[in-house]
Formats: structure tokens, C-alpha cells, sequence
């Protein structure tokens, strides 16, 4: 009975990654490549022991972290933000509220990547993320930015060219982390400013192919971001 279930649960896991081979085998770029070079070149400065990634969900990013030898604890709002429950193939992902935490531990790193712009509480989010960090903790941070203004819902700008609905998608600026910064008496470690697009935020205009590496007075559409406290 155990080596038949075992074929079984085998069978549909090989169908679950032929079924992704037929849909992302093809040249569709993002900005996962920027943003996860840039948390694995923070984390092998910093070599942390325990790291907490937030808002993980079908991502591959804990499952990558995990390899590299580090303890990796998932997390993601499943029955709530999610139209219907999600799992996660990778990774073992929990379900929590990172705008109402349960979680109690504390981590050398949180990284949270391509998520704060979905997250209507971001603040919240923000705040309860430094609180469950170690004193000596870090905490990356990527989304679309602009370093002048902020935009509610970058898929609703007339010059988005971008079909995609489901999550309204704000795109941060200097402001937001100025507030967040003095809120939680933290400071930048280091920032990056990539250009994908050619319009003023993220998914404007003509998609640059590859992005640019920039700086803040140069036109950008997303940024890396490392944070500590004081």
C-alpha cells in the first residue's frame, strides 16, 4: 500500500512540473532575476542562520535559500489574500497575516520579495516584519519604485502594458521609506534602481530587454532594497 501511494504521489508531481515545462517554457523575462541576485549577494555577505520569507507564494525562493544551507521558515496570507488555497510544490509554506502576525520567533533575516506592493496595510506589514527581527537582523525588500511619487495601482495607468489584473500593484517612493525607516529607527544598507520599462513606472511604456542597473535621478521602475535597525 505505502510504494503505491508513493507512485501515485510521484506521478502527480511529475505532472505538476510538466504541466509548468509547458507553460514557462517559453521567453517571458521579469524581475526575478534582478531581485533574487540581489538577496543571494546580501546573503552571502551576512551568512545568516535563520531567515523568514514573506509572501512566498508558488515561489521557489525559500526552497533555493534552504539549499544554500540556511534555516528558512515560509510564510504567506493563503486563505485570505489567495482566490482559492494554494501549495506550494517547492516549499513547506505557513499561513499567517504579516499585517497581523502570530509568528514569535525572531530572525537574523526577512527577506520579502516582489509583495509589499500587493499588501493594502503595507505599513503594518512593514513594522511587524522589523519587530520580528534580532537586533543585529536585516530585512530586503524589493517592489516597483519611483523615487518622486507614489502610485496607488501601476496596472491602472493608461500606458501600463501589462495584462496583468488580479493584484492592484502600488508602486512605492522616497516617502514611504523615510516613514518606515523612522518608524522602526532603521537605516539603508544598500539600494539598488533598475530600469525595466521606458515609461515613469513600472510596466509603462516599452520593456527594456535586459533592464538597466541605474541610480535614483536616472528613470526606474524597481528597487532592492537592505534595511537595518540602528
Amino acid at each position: 500500500m505505502k510504494l503505491i501511494i508513493k507512485k501515485i504521489f510521484k506521478l502527480l508531481a511529475e505532472k505538476a512540473c510538466y504541466r509548468e515545462f509547458c507553460k514557462y517554457n517559453s521567453f517571458d523575462p521579469n524581475e526575478r532575476a534582478v531581485e533574487y541576485s540581489f538577496v543571494f549577494k546580501q546573503l552571502a555577505k551576512i551568512f545568516p542562520t535563520k531567515i523568514l520569507d514573506v509572501g512566498t507564494g508558488l515561489t521557489a525562493l525559500p526552497s533555493l535559500m534552504s539549499s544554500c544551507g540556511f534555516n528558512v521558515t515560509s510564510t504567506d496570507n493563503i486563505k485570505d489574500y489567495w482566490k482559492s488555497d494554494i501549495t506550494n510544490r517547492h516549499f513547506y509554506v505557513k499561513n499567517d497575516d504579516i499585517t497581523q502576525t502570530k509568528l514569535k520567533e525572531k530572525y537574523d533575516v526577512i527577506t520579502c520579495i516582489s509583495v509589499l506592493e500587493h499588501i493594502t496595510g503595507f505599513e503594518n506589514a512593514v513594522n511587524n516584519m522589523f519587530s520580528l527581527l534580532k537586533g543585529n537582523g536585516y530585512l530586503i525588500l524589493t517592489f516597483p519604485y519611483n523615487e518622486n511619487s507614489y502610485c496607488e495601482n501601476v496596472y491602472d495607468l493608461e500606458k501600463s502594458v501589462s495584462e496583468e489584473k488580479r493584484f492592484p500593484t502600488q508602486a512605492f517612493s522616497r516617502h514611504q521609506i523615510d516613514c518606515w525607516l523612522e518608524a522602526n529607527n532603521a537605516e539603508i544598507v544598500e539600494q539598488e534602481y533598475w530600469q525595466f520599462c521606458s515609461g515613469d513606472y513600472w510596466t509603462e511604456g516599452e520593456i527594456l530587454i535586459p533592464p538597466r542597473k541605474v541610480n535614483a535621478k536616472d528613470r526606474h521602475h524597481i528597487t532592492c532594497l537592505m534595511l537595518k535597525q540602528k
